[in-house]
């Protein structure tokens, strides 16, 4: 085994970098302190837990409808305005954008307010719809 790794390092170098890079995303969710949860899960928690749910769309996305009795404190605001959120620490968070893919970033702000717990809507504000879950209108 020995002489065929001296032989093909790069082959064996290519191998373990792309091992590596398929497992990252893997090893970043589970050290995550913001969990993913689907439609399903985030009903579920809102009922069971009376969780907070969070829009953190920017001002020019926010038209047209939201969650039902979401709060929009925007993304780049979070860290200023994230004392109107203090009150509501003791409870489960749910945060959501348009998509999903920002609602991550808005973990470490919501950690430093004193949430313990702090959920992802995975799909965001589309999965909710495409969902048939109920909608606001704003």
């Amino acid at each position: 085994m020995l002489p065929f790794i001296e032989k093909n390092w790069p082959l064996v170098l290519v191998f373990v970098l792309s091992g590596a890079m398929l497992l990252w995303p893997l090893l970043q969710r589970r050290l995550s302190p913001t969990r993913e949860i689907g439609t399903f899960d985030a009903t579920r928690l809102i009922n069971a837990q009376n969780a907070i749910l969070l829009d953190i769309r920017e001002p020019k996305e926010f038209t047209g409808s939201r969650l039902p009795n979401a709060l929009h404190i925007p993304l780049s605001q979070l860290k200023d305005r994230g004392v109107e959120l203090a009150k509501f620490v003791s409870r489960p968070i749910i945060v959501y954008c348009e998509r999903g893919m920002r609602s991550g970033a808005a973990t470490s702000p919501l950690t430093k307010l004193g949430f313990t717990s702090v959920q992802s809507l995975r799909g965001g504000l589309r999965a909710w719809k495409d969902a048939g879950l109920p909608m606001q209108k704003i």
